[in-house]
């Protein structure tokens, strides 16, 4: 971490927010001391105190360590007219609805929603649709989409990095999104999840996991590709939940207008109340 001059990121932000040292540690409950250090390189943060230290300084965990951060590059992919991942929902979709149909409004949470497309399905299906996006081009896109199909969808910008839901879903959804996890996250990230899912609720995940015989996406970046998922690693963190579906696919793509492959490991799974 040191190589990444972490204390020079949080320096150059906080004199950009107009923060005093103590200030920024008020927010964070800690000794004006500690951020001095961390300015200083002479510590660093903890890296459970790095989700809480990107937020106060309205920034990502990736930005705190030096590196790109992946909005800029979504942004380009979203600018245009056309929308980058097409309108047809997420197969998915079919599987929640058959799992929990929208008998009543069972609440939904679209992790890294992008233009929306599946977010927008949902609504129109009769859930109650809460997504966010780190893409700010993402999210107007969708609220357009939701407008033209006259749906109901609570979208905002949020980081995955950083945000965690506050009240519980009955359906938390997310697809193409959490293999920018790094590992040390991803355990406390399904904690989280599994904590804000009622019961009797689903998490529906699905990640792309590396394979020596697949090249890397056209239109994948250095950030996507830092941190590798495994074979049946997702299925993993919850080990003590109910798994509807559990499987891997090998399939082709053509996001970016250039045709290649993925694999994906894809999961549904389900919370029981313990006895």
């Amino acid at each position: 971490m040191e190589n990444l001059k972490i204390g020079e990121v949080i320096g150059k932000r906080r004199r950009e927010l107009g923060l005093t040292q103590n200030q920024l540690a008020q927010s964070l409950n800690i000794s004006f001391q500690a951020v001095s250090k961390w300015e200083n390189a002479v510590a660093n943060p903890d890296i459970e105190m790095l989700p809480r230290l990107a937020a106060a300084l309205n920034t990502t965990v990736d930005g705190l360590l030096g590196y790109k951060s992946p909005e800029a590059d979504y942004d380009r992919r979203y600018k245009a007219e056309d929308y980058y991942w097409g309108l047809l929902p997420n197969s998915i979709c079919y599987d929640i609805m058959k799992i929990l149909p929208p008998v009543k409004p069972y609440r939904v949470l679209d992790i890294g929603c992008g233009e929306g497309k599946d977010a927008v399905f949902m609504a129109k299906c009769g859930y109650l649709v809460t997504a966010f996006d780190l893409s700010e081009q993402g999210i107007d896109k969708a609220k357009r989409l939701a407008e033209h199909n006259k749906a109901e969808v609570n979208f905002f910008k949020a980081d995955i990095f950083d945000y965690r839901p506050e009240r519980a879903y009955d359906i938390i959804f997310s697809s193409g999104v959490i293999h920018i996890l790094p590992e040390t996250m991803r355990k406390e990230f399904c904690d989280s999840l599994k904590l804000h899912t009622e019961d009797n609720g689903i998490n529906v995940l699905n990640v792309f996991v590396q394979k020596p015989f697949i090249a890397p996406a056209p239109d994948s970046t250095k950030e996507e590709d830092r941190y590798p998922w495994y074979s049946g690693e997702l299925f993993g963190y919850y080990r003590d939940w109910l798994i509807h579906t559990c499987r891997e696919d090998i399939f082709d793509c053509n996001s970016g207008g250039t045709p290649h492959k993925h694999c994906m490991d894809t999961m549904i799974a389900r919370k029981f109340k313990q006895s």
